[in-house]
């Protein structure tokens, strides 16, 4: 939640930003923040609960934590359906909005915070450098070292291939 007045001149759209750009306006953004907040999903219940619900429930927990009363929540992309919130989605927000813009920043920053410590927890998968991206050598560390428990046994290769979906079942 960002005051009427922000202005972060460099927030861009995450996806166009350098990983050390994005950490270098995620910390100008939350010094500006009157509020922020992240919804964290499992992989587990990605797995469990499927993509839509899961989003849902990022999207809810993000709210809950939020600490601010926004009258509106801008959210990046096509309507979720059942999110008891008082959203507005923008398609293409993060190119229209400097609070979504913001936000997707925030998120890939915590996203890559998550996959460091993945790196970490889980060496040999390359998670610090990949960030959980099917790239050729981390499809590679899967056959050769297993998914871990981080992995999302419902998404490709491990739900097409019967050697891991037989440690999922």
């Amino acid at each position: 939640m960002l005051p009427e007045e922000a202005v972060l001149r460099e927030v861009n759209d995450s996806k166009q930003l350098s990983g050390s750009k994005r950490r270098r306006l995620f910390a100008e953004i939350i010094q500006e923040s009157l509020f922020y907040s992240t919804g964290i999903v499992q992989p587990s219940e990605l797995d469990n609960k499927g993509m839509t619900e899961a989003v849902r429930l990022s999207f809810t927990r993000a709210a809950e934590a939020l600490g601010g009363n926004p009258d509106v929540y801008l959210i990046d992309g096509l309507p979720v359906k059942n999110l008891n919130l008082p959203v507005e989605f923008v398609v293409k927000g993060d190119s229209k909005s400097l609070s979504i813009a913001s936000a997707s920043i925030i998120a890939k920053v915590t996203r890559d915070d998550i996959m460091l410590g993945a790196d970490r927890e889980y060496p040999g998968y390359g998670f610090a450098s990949n960030k959980g991206y099917g790239t050729k050598d981390h499809m590679e560390a899967i056959r050769k070292l297993g998914p871990s428990p981080i992995h999302r046994m419902s998404f490709a290769p491990m739900k097409n291939d019967s050697q891991f979906r037989l440690n999922f079942e």
